[in-house]
């Protein structure tokens, strides 16, 4: 079962095949690893993506995809559609996929945030960040690393924080909800956050972004961005792949392009919208009052 299970991987480059000649004639097939398959080994602990794989296959997630046709023909979410609640009401319902999506979280971030850490600059000379939405606090704890004069606030909902405040010691945790309000600080850090939500949702997130940052402050985006018109490459495969699980799984989650985030950050009256770097298909955005 294994030999064909790795079979269809080698047709999809995650790893190599070589055919040997056996005795009697017979055939072996000798696999080996690749760069890509690399990021899928457990014991890969700094790079491995295999959690954020594992949070696709758990059967809440797997199941919201049975409800597509009816949220197709008659409207609303499919994830909401199967379980009678939206994603995130779920997680904090379900300690077990909540630690399974944490951990996928965690691997994503290490994976994205060394990639953008290498050579964006925009964190340089600022002396506090929050983190909106920022789980468990390791995508703090990779930037208070290499920039240890910020002061770093993780910003989540209650039951999160309690679950976070034993993980990182040099980050600060902030318990609330960002439809709310938002701390006041230099510089707010939405990463992976905008896309969960529809676009409703998102000028509220924004909204109070704007309010907690004074006028020479920067709200800092580190989000996917969808092609204007369909494109033929792996980047946009995955992109285009992220969009349709957020139409799936979250409430009126989707991908934007360029010209939507725009349109976003103006109409909350954010006046210049930066794309900084991209690193891992992910682009980083800075918005300025």
């Amino acid at each position: 079962m294994v030999d064909r299970i790795l079979r269809l991987l080698a047709t999809h480059s995650v790893v190599t095949c070589t055919v040997n000649d056996g005795e009697n004639g017979s055939v072996q097939w000798l696999y080996g690893s690749t760069p890509l398959s690399k990021y899928f080994l457990l014991d890969q602990k700094e790079i491995s993506l295999a959690p954020f794989l594992h949070l696709f296959h758990q059967k809440a997630l797997m199941d919201s995809w049975y409800g597509l046709k009816d949220a197709v023909l008659e409207g609303g979410i499919p994830f909401n559609k199967v379980h009678g609640m939206n994603a995130f009401e779920y997680h904090a319902n379900d300690p077990i996929l909540n630690q399974v999506f944490h951990k996928a979280m965690m691997s994503l971030t290490t994976v994205v945030m060394s990639g953008v850490l290498q050579n964006y600059k925009g964190f340089e000379n600022l002396k506090e960040v929050v983190d909106v939405g920022g789980g468990i606090g390791i995508t703090l704890d990779m930037i208070i690393s290499k920039y240890p004069g910020i002061r770093g606030i993780n910003f989540d909902l209650p039951h999160i924080i309690q679950q976070a405040q034993i993980s990182y010691p040099g980050v600060k945790y902030h318990k609330g909800d960002m439809f709310e309000s938002i701390p006041r600080a230099e510089a707010i850090l939405l990463k992976g956050i905008l896309h969960d939500w529809s676009d409703e949702h998102c000028l509220k997130i924004l909204k109070n972004c704007h309010a907690a940052l004074p006028d020479d402050g920067k709200l800092i985006v580190i989000d996917l961005l969808l092609p204007e018109e369909p494109e033929i490459s792996d980047a946009a495969r995955y992109i285009t792949q992220i969009d349709l699980s957020m139409m799936t799984i979250n409430p009126g989650g989707k991908e934007r392009t360029k010209h939507e985030y725009e349109t976003l950050a103006g109409s909350i009256g954010f006046k210049d919208v930066r794309f900084e770097y991209s690193a891992c298909c992910y682009w980083v955005m800075e918005f300025y009052k």
